[in-house]
Order: C-alpha cells, then sequence, then structure tokens
C-alpha cells in the first residue's frame, strides 16, 4: 500500500483542494459497476501520448467523489479484459476496489475530516475516481481521542504515524502471528516499550522459550530461569503437583486418590505439629489445592503410616509407587527451583513479590526463561504463573494491571485438546476470557495460528498479522477480519520485513503499518547471537556442555554423612582409633533430611555420641 502525496504531472492545484475547475488530470477513472461490498472503475493505464502512468497499483487507497461525501476503496486487483497491451493507442483497465467506508467534510469550515466505516451512500455509476487526499488519509486511521501510541508509519504513506489505542490493545487482548524471521520478537518488544511509557502502572510477565526479551528490555526486566526461580512445590496444585511426579505421562488414579487424602494431612501436620493424623472438617479445613506449606517428610511418613496399616494391604503397590514417585522428583535437579528450599515456610508473600514485581522498583517487566527446561516443568510452571496471574488481578479489585505474554503460545494453547497440560489450557483460558474485567490481559504471539486453540484466538480482539506463507494460517486470519477489509489480507504472503496488517479494537480500521526500526542492541536475542559468533571463533567447550547437560552441582569437599573420617596419625590399635575429631564431623548440606524441609540430624538419623 501506498499514496502518491506529490501532484501528477500537469496538476497545477494543490492536491488537498476538490474545486469545479480543478485539472482534468486529476481524475484516475469512472465507476462502471458496482455491489454492496466492492465496485469497479474503468480507467487506462497510460495517458493520450502512450507513456505509461503507473497511477494505479495493487494496495493503493482511492477515493470516490459523490459530492457531500467520499468513498474509500482500496485497491486489490487490476486487469484489461482482453488481457493484450496496445502500444499503438491507450490501453483500458479495469480496477477492483473493495470499499471500506466514506470520508465527509465537518460542519465547521476547517474543521477535520470525518471517517465512518460502513457504506450510506454508494457510488452511482459514472461517480469519478480520485487519488485519496492526505487529509482523508489522517481521517481514516484517527482514532477519535482514545489514547493512543506511535508504533511505526503507514506502509502507504510514512510521513503519516500508524497509532493504535493502547488501551483498547491491552483490555481487550491481543495477539502478533507471522512467520518465523518477520520481526515478531522485534514487534513485541517494541510494543512493550510503548505500553510501559504509556502505562506506568502495567506489570508484565514473559513466557520466554527462547530466553531473548530480556536483552532488548535491560532497563525495565528482571529475569527469572530455572536457577533463580524460587516457586515451592506446595503452590502447586493437586493437577500440577501431579503431572511433575508423573512426567508428563498419563496418571494412576489409584495414586491420585491416595495422594489427595495425604497432602491435607501433611499440611495439618505443618499447621498443627501435635495433632497427629487428626484432620479437621469444616470451613476452615485444607484441601490438596489450599496453597499451605507442608513438608515432604510429612507426606512421606503419612505415606509409610498408611502402608503400615492392615486394612490397606491390598493399596501397598500402589502407596509403595508413590512414593517413589515422590521421591525421585524430590532428588531430581531439575525440580531444585520447588524442593531446594532447606527450611520450609510460608513465603508466598515473597515469592509472588518477586514474580509479579509488587512493589516493581523501577522494573515492572519479568522475563521467565524456559529454554533447557523439560516439557512438564514448562507445564506446570506456566499453569501455576497463569493461575497466580488471575487471582492476583481478581483479589486486588482492579489495583493491579497485568499484562500475560506468551510467546510461542501454541506450545501452552494447541488446538488438539489430547496435547499439552489441561490446567495450563483452563488457566489461560480464564484470562481470555474473563481477565479483561479486573485487569488481567492476556499477549499471544505464535507463528502458527492454525495450531492455536481457537477459543483464545477468538478473545483477542486486536490482531498483528505479519506475513505468513501457510495456507491454513491464512485462512485463520480470514475468519478473524471484518469482511469489509478481506482483500487486505492478500498481501498476507508477501509482506517485507517490520510490515503486518493491524485490525480489531485498537485501530480505526484496518491498517497496513510497518514498525519502527530499534536500536541494534536493543533487538531481542542480540545478545545471545553476539556471544554465539564469539564462541565459534574459539574452540567448544566440552565440559562445559555436558555440565550443563547433567545439571548436577558439583559435590562439595565436606565429608559426606555416612563416611568415616579416620585421623591419619593414629594407627590401628591406638584407642579412639576410628572415631573422627569432633570437629571433622560436618552434617552435608546436601544430605536427605534437608531437602525435605526438616533440620539436620532429625529423619532417619541416629544421634552421634562423642
Amino acid at each position: 500500500m501506498y499514496v502518491e502525496r506529490e501532484a501528477s504531472v500537469g496538476e497545477p492545484t494543490s492536491q488537498e483542494r476538490r474545486t469545479a475547475d480543478q485539472h482534468d488530470k486529476r481524475i484516475l477513472g469512472n465507476v462502471v459497476q458496482c455491489d454492496g461490498a466492492r465496485a469497479t472503475i474503468s480507467a487506462y493505464a497510460d495517458d493520450a501520448d502512450g507513456a505509461i502512468t503507473g497511477l494505479w497499483t495493487v494496495g493503493k487507497m482511492i477515493s470516490i467523489n459523490l459530492g457531500t461525501t467520499r468513498t474509500v476503496g482500496l485497491v486489490y486487483a487490476i486487469g484489461k479484459s482482453d488481457l493484450a497491451w496496445n502500444s499503438d493507442g491507450k490501453n483500458a483497465i479495469e480496477v477492483s476496489i473493495e470499499l471500506i467506508g466514506e470520508v465527509r467534510d465537518g460542519a465547521e469550515p476547517g474543521a477535520k475530516p470525518i471517517f465512518d466505516r460502513g457504506i450510506t451512500i454508494y457510488p452511482h455509476i459514472g461517480a469519478v475516481a480520485h487519488r485519496i487526499r492526505t487529509r482523508d488519509l489522517q481521517a481514516v486511521y484517527d482514532l477519535a481521542g482514545r489514547h493512543s501510541i506511535t508504533i511505526g508509519s503507514l506502509a502507504q504513506d510514512e510521513a503519516i504515524a500508524a497509532n493504535i489505542a493502547i488501551d483498547d490493545t491491552l483490555a481487550r487482548h491481543f495477539a502478533i502471528v507471522g512467520t518465523t524471521g518477520v520481526g515478531k520478537s522485534t514487534a513485541v518488544s517494541l510494543l512493550l516499550r510503548k505500553s510501559i511509557a504509556a502505562r506506568p502502572d502495567l506489570r508484565i510477565l514473559i513466557l520466554d522459550p527462547h530466553n531473548e526479551f530480556a536483552a532488548s528490555l535491560p532497563e525495565y526486566c528482571v529475569r527469572v530461569d530455572s536457577k533463580t526461580l524460587d516457586l515451592p512445590f506446595w503452590m502447586f496444585t493437586m493437577e500440577e503437583f501431579a503431572e511433575v511426579l508423573f512426567r508428563g505421562r498419563e496418571t494412576v488414579p489409584e495414586e491420585i486418590d491416595a495422594l489427595r487424602d495425604l497432602i491435607p494431612l501433611a499440611k495439618n501436620l505443618y499447621r498443627n505439629p501435635g495433632s497427629g493424623a487428626y484432620l479437621r472438617r469444616g470451613s476452615d479445613a485444607l484441601t490438596a489445592d489450599t496453597p499451605v506449606p507442608y513438608r515432604i517428610a510429612d507426606l512421606l511418613k503419612q505415606i509409610d503410616e498408611r502402608m503400615g496399616m492392615l486394612e490397606s494391604k491390598t493399596d501397598r503397590p500402589t502407596l509403595k509407587s508413590l512414593k517413589t514417585r515422590i521421591e525421585s522428583a524430590a532428588a531430581d535437579p531439575r525440580y531444585r527451583f520447588m524442593f531446594n528450599s532447606r527450611l520450609i515456610e510460608d513465603t508466598i508473600h515473597e515469592t509472588i513479590g518477586n514474580i509479579f514485581r509488587v512493589p516493581h522498583h523501577g522494573r515492572p517487566v519479568t522475563c521467565f526463561e524456559m529454554a533447557g527446561m523439560p516439557s512438564e516443568v514448562v507445564n506446570s510452571v506456566c499453569s501455576v504463573l497463569a493461575r497466580l496471574a488471575f487471582d492476583l488481578a481478581l483479589w486486588s479489585e482492579g489495583k493491579l494491571q497485568l499484562l500475560f505474554l506468551c510467546e510461542e503460545a501454541h506450545r501452552y494453547m494447541p488446538a488438539d485438546a489430547r496435547l499439552g497440560f489441561a490446567p495450563t489450557r483452563h488457566a489461560l483460558s480464564r484470562i481470555a476470557k474473563e481477565g479483561r474485567k479486573y485487569g488481567c490481559y492476556l499477549g499471544v504471539v505464535t507463528q502458527r495460528p492454525g495450531e492455536l486453540d481457537p477459543t483464545i484466538l477468538s478473545q483477542c480482539s486486536t490482531f498483528f498479522a505479519m506475513r505468513l506463507a501457510n495456507e491454513q494460517d491464512q485462512a485463520i486470519i480470514r475468519s478473524a477480519i471484518a469482511d469489509s477489509s478481506a482483500s487486505t489480507l492478500a498481501f498476507l504472503s508477501s509482506m517485507g520485513q517490520r510490515e503486518a496488517i493491524a485490525f480489531g479494537e485498537g485501530v480505526a480500521t484496518t491498517m497496513r503499518l510497518k514498525f519502527e526500526r530499534l536500536p541494534a542492541h536493543l533487538l531481542p536475542g542480540t545478545a545471545k547471537r553476539e556471544e554465539d559468533v564469539t564462541s565459534k571463533a574459539g574452540e567448544v567447550d566440552l565440559v562445559a556442555i555436558v555440565e550443563r547437560l547433567r545439571n548436577v552441582p558439583k559435590p562439595q569437599s565436606q565429608a559426606m554423612a555416612f563416611a568415616e573420617v579416620v585421623d591419619s596419625g593414629r594407627q590401628a590399635g591406638d584407642p579412639d582409633y576410628r572415631k573422627a575429631p569432633a570437629a571433622a564431623r560436618v552434617q552435608s548440606d546436601e544430605d536427605f533430611d534437608t531437602r525435605y524441609g526438616l533440620k539436620p540430624a532429625t529423619f532417619g538419623l541416629r544421634p552421634q555420641n562423642d
């Protein structure tokens, strides 16, 4: 799309004027056919001298003069009926346009033109088609006083800023779609920067599967990864905790039932250490989903006691399998962020405050970096974060404005209900359907909209469609756009870098725009690419790669708890030969009991006597 702002050759009057004595060369053609949505204009591809004018091109906006109003149309097809070119005379062509709306002048002299979507007066046969005026083009994309931000310029006229209504874009959710390499991440980074400037109260949580956004928002961002994340296991719901235990495989109903019965007992033991196995019933009763701390050691103790009961003889294989799963997950270094706490404490306030930036201390953005994390960990953690985001916005009564941005959203919300993690899908669906009422907004970024859950996509009211080559993905976008702008999507497979077609609640009408250019050091993934280039110059550090692959901490230099330390100055037969000096007997920080939230020498260890 573009607009020729300069006057054509031989036009003595300004393009901004429209008078009866204006030169005839301003006229481009005449309407010869019109229906409810489209019109055909008869024109010539060359002038009387045989020179090709190039005035008609696909993507150009034109206006049809109807006296008091001007109908705005978009050229989507040009052709000659005989498909032959005549070099000796003028060549008649047929121009197909799609009717977008109409512009009328303001009531007051000198007032700005006003644009209305839809057509009230249709062009008549013979109506004159003109190049659209700059003031009319500005009126087409005017937001009528809504709080707006500038994210680029119009593709058809780079002198006109491309504005979006930021409040409507956020509150009614938005989606950015486009194939790999078209600049989605750069567009997201630009949009986030503009949003933070316009909405200083906005908190943003980014699910970043490629670890690239932290470098593009260095002054606003706090990065969280598997090493720095502190999300205790007791904050997980029953389904989320089961996803961790079963590693993404199908759950065993008997084990889940046992876990649902035993977790409330462990929580009750934490709150009331002397209550034993007695579980309170009533309004203050605990459930497996209540975010109350408990110890894994207490949970294992309850499993052991259940296995020792005579009436549980048939359930012992199930309980033994469940115990093995829990011990395996607690010992897995990939779940260190869940089970690494030395002492179980009620740290929910600190955890939520750090993740959702309350208070934000000048850094309202949290990048959750997930590269290298196993899928079952990602599923559970994303479910917890999405659920907490909605609950925070709900119970803050609108005081907390939060944007939950999902990069590669088709990973969490696939169209196939058999894929993905159901609690994550439910949590994100809840944000999409109800979040705007409470100040929790959803941003969806994906390269495959055809693989995304249609329910989620239908709740996004503003779309930024970048280049899409897949026919199925294009069909998804066509189903979301208004019929009056459907021809705009003919450009989806041929748009350039940083170009997008924006439509929905956040813009006045369907708009083809070009995003602003970000500085090179603020492009997403720039620091990572520079590091890769530097590392390619030398040899591959295979030792470092294997250490990251194993993800196991190095052994401590301290003696292990079960090893006996021998004094090298003593000999066999001397008294106290195998007794370690008092200073040498040190309890390891990595011992079994501390991982389960108990103090040293309290779980399964005999007291050591001097």
